[in-house]
């Protein structure tokens, strides 16, 4: 089966709950792999990077007139993107930690997931 065909397959029987998920854990691992390192590498801002813009992205996505989640988790959702923002902002200059970033990151997924 070609990449193209599982990747076809993979959007027909995936809801879209199921996607936020998968993208999440590539994200987390991503940023765990790179955390968990003893030395800063260019790796760890490409990770860093990537969960920022998956969460720029959820903003944009959240404030879209089309959004139909309700207005309170919108708003939760839309403060805690900008929270992940401003928290990348301070990993990247080194005044703070990876880890909140991955625990946030855990949470989303337990919600799409279902459980708590």
């Amino acid at each position: 089966m070609s990449l193209q065909s599982y990747q076809t397959a993979q959007r027909t029987t995936e809801s879209p709950r199921d996607t936020e998920y998968r993208l999440f854990a590539l994200v987390t691992r991503d940023l765990m792999a790179a955390g968990a390192k003893e030395t800063i590498d260019p790796d760890f801002y490409k990770s860093v990077d990537w969960n920022r813009r998956l969460w720029l992205t959820l903003q944009s996505d959240l404030s879209a007139d089309d959004n139909q989640l309700p207005d309170d988790l919108k708003a939760k959702l839309i403060s805690l993107a900008i929270w992940v923002d401003r928290h990348s902002s301070k990993v990247l200059r080194s005044e703070a930690e990876v880890g909140p970033l991955i625990k946030v990151n855990r949470t989303i997924m337990e919600g799409l997931a279902g459980t708590s």
